[in-house]
């Protein structure tokens, strides 16, 4: 795994190899191994925190809207593969997660947040980055919120639609708040105006 300093959109995703656990299982995960699909890739800071398991179980709960567009979701903190598996096997009710749809990775050592350049330097742990990337393996979209403030899957799923639609339609862009089923935009001076004159 390499680190790439500024990450940023358009740039190959780094690939790193880690443990995760799924269906109460530790397995090997590889990013690149899920070419072919899209990924949503998020960073969370601690098991057994606050806002964390929200977003956790957020996500997993709507696991089902990712997979019918063709993709996969991970979320990624510094815990280990062991602490991941104790966190899902506490019920929601007493603070834990309880079975997780999509893995959850263990990046004990740091070496993906690093690479992500989400790791806070000071606590320790990953800010809440998340990272869509493409078919590809190409950063689509990233963003990245404080430790004290969670992620909206509505949002994230807004987002991924519009990055497929944009790649499934390269001679249209998405304007703003584009939700699936809207109008698009030619990006030319002149057809633009069809866009613009009905709005």
């Amino acid at each position: 795994m390499t680190t790439q300093g500024c990450l940023r959109v358009g740039q190959l995703a780094p690939d790193f190899t880690a443990t995760a656990v799924i269906d109460q299982e530790f397995q090997t995960k590889k990013l690149s191994g899920y070419r072919g699909k899209y990924v949503v890739l998020f960073f969370y800071p601690l098991d057994f925190t606050f806002v964390c398991p929200t977003e956790i179980t957020a996500f997993s709960d709507r696991y089902e809207e990712f997979t019918k567009i063709n993709t996969e979701v991970l979320g990624v903190s510094v815990d280990s593969e062991f602490s991941h598996l104790a966190w899902i096997q506490t019920d929601r009710k007493e603070g834990g997660v309880g079975d997780v749809a999509y893995p959850l990775v263990s990046d004990i050592k740091r070496e993906i947040s690093i690479a992500y350049n989400v790791l806070d330097p000071d606590a320790g742990v990953a800010l809440r980055g998340l990272f869509i990337i493409d078919k590809e393996g190409y950063i689509q979209h990233s963003t990245i919120n404080n430790l004290s403030f969670g992620r909206s899957v509505d949002e994230t799923l807004r987002t991924l639609k519009a990055i497929q639609y944009v790649q499934s339609h390269p001679d249209e862009v998405c304007p703003a708040g584009w939700e699936e089923g809207d109008r698009t935009m030619i990006p030319d001076p002149v057809k633009a105006k069809v866009y613009f004159s009905a709005i």
